[in-house]
């Protein structure tokens, strides 16, 4: 672990980093310990459980490649099980298919080995602001006026206790997922931009792609739609964004 005494902006942040490759792991030690944060490394899989669950970290930065059997990706799913803590995936791969598997998985966001440690930086911060530690069980304080159930057709969305309901069933979602679907169905039937959507549920600030987006919606698609294949509920306005279906009494 490195901690950098006196660090002013991030000197509380502890970040778990998981990763095997030595000359990567002292790079990045040396340069978030100078940036304030306080830094936690894992080799494999199974120390990074162990680990996160002794630190309680702020951020989580996990190669997607791991030694020992448990891969960064077994590792995102069982923090995510648990845990609504910032992920970010490292990946030497960089493919799409690699971006949107991390991206179900729960990751937050991810970046392509080689980077800017000055990027990274950039992304973990975001990632943070936009989930304050104390978010970490799942839930946030409400605000005042989220009193009042959003409901549209056989979706209900209940802001104060984050629940979906589809169906007179009760719909688990992500974090993300749930920001996502409150925003539309709050919005239903106008077009949100996908500019609109990103800046509102991941920040003025995110620095990534909109696979991110794309990623979201097909699995939100996943746990409300009768038909995934054919969208009743989300559908897509082409070169513009998504709206969600105004079925309001």
């Amino acid at each position: 672990m490195s901690k950098r005494p006196g660090a002013a902006e991030d000197h509380s942040t502890d970040v778990l980093i998981a990763e095997d490759e030595e000359s990567f792991v002292d790079a990045l030690v040396v340069g978030l310990g100078h940036e304030g944060f306080n830094v936690h490394v894992a080799r494999d899989g199974n120390e990074a459980l162990r680990l996160f669950e002794q630190v309680d970290p702020d951020v989580v930065l996990l190669d997607q490649m791991l030694p020992g059997g448990i891969s960064g990706l077994d590792v995102c799913r069982s923090i995510r099980a648990t845990s609504s803590v910032p992920i970010i995936m490292v990946t030497a791969k960089g493919t799409e298919i690699d971006t949107v598997v991390a991206l179900e998985v729960g990751a937050d966001d991810y970046v392509t080995k080689p980077f800017r440690l000055r990027e990274l930086v950039a992304r973990m911060r975001a990632v943070s602001r936009r989930s304050p530690h104390d978010s970490k069980s799942g839930d946030s304080v409400p605000e005042e006026g989220e009193d009042d159930q959003l409901v549209s057709g056989d979706v209900t969305v209940d802001p104060v206790q984050r629940r979906v309901f589809v169906r007179g069933g009760e719909v688990k979602l992500r974090r993300k997922e749930f920001d996502l679907l409150r925003l539309l169905v709050e919005n239903a039937g106008r077009v949100l931009t996908r500019d609109v959507l990103i800046d509102r549920v991941w920040g003025s600030d995110y620095i990534g792609d909109t696979k991110t987006l794309d990623v979201h919606i097909k699995r939100l698609r996943s746990q409300i739609e009768e038909d995934p294949s054919e969208p009743r509920l989300i559908t897509t306005v082409r070169g513009v964004g998504y709206r969600f279906a105004d079925l309001r009494e």
